[in-house]
């Protein structure tokens, strides 16, 4: 039986010597993140089917996700009442993401609008001053991810997160991570 309170680095450890046909990875794994172990496991050969467990589910955050090599995609709030589905036909060769989560990147792809709270307000002067990054970067900052979380879950350094952060905190003029959690809010960008 696999041990599911593994780190990143050890369940890259354990692949080494065992196979798996499954592996369902949380984007905040402790020593190595979900995501880096998905690019590793890109690497690899006889590479496991992977499904990807987040408390983020912004649409294109999946989009990235799925572009990466998932076979699957779970937002923790709904993992319960998904998971056998998810494994079943990811199991199949099938490609699992829930119907809203579809719908969204569907959307998405072609042009459609997402719904309401997903993307910043765009006739809002304060959020159109902020790129799509700086916009990812607050929602994980409102969601309480650290510097070091987010650079994992984004694939950038924790120097850019912090950068980012410090850009945030001048551009919204407010002092501290309470201000942009109010700002966002505020302006319904989470």
């Amino acid at each position: 039986m696999f041990d599911y309170s593994l780190t990143g680095k050890e369940v890259l450890d354990w692949l080494e010597n065992n196979t798996a046909d499954i592996l369902i990875l949380d984007i905040n794994m402790p020593v190595i993140g979900g995501i880096e172990v998905l690019k590793k496991l890109k690497k690899m050969k006889d590479t496991p089917k992977v499904i990807v467990l987040s408390s983020y589910d912004d649409v294109r955050f999946v989009q990235e996700i799925v572009t990466m090599g998932a076979s699957g995609f779970l937002s923790k709030n709904s993992a319960g009442e998904h998971i056998i589905t998810a494994i079943r036909t990811v199991n199949e060769g099938k490609q699992y993401l829930t119907e809203d989560l579809e719908k969204e990147l569907f959307n998405l792809m072609f042009g459609k609008q997402v719904k309401i709270g997903e993307r910043p307000d765009t006739e809002n002067e304060a959020t159109n001053s902020l790129s799509d990054r700086e916009i990812d970067i607050l929602r994980l900052i409102v969601q309480e991810h650290n510097s070091s979380e987010i650079a994992d879950i984004l694939n950038l350094s924790v120097h850019t997160i912090d950068s980012y952060r410090k850009s945030l905190l001048k551009k919204i003029n407010v002092k501290n991570t309470v201000g942009l959690t109010k700002f966002a809010l505020k302006h319904n960008i989470i």
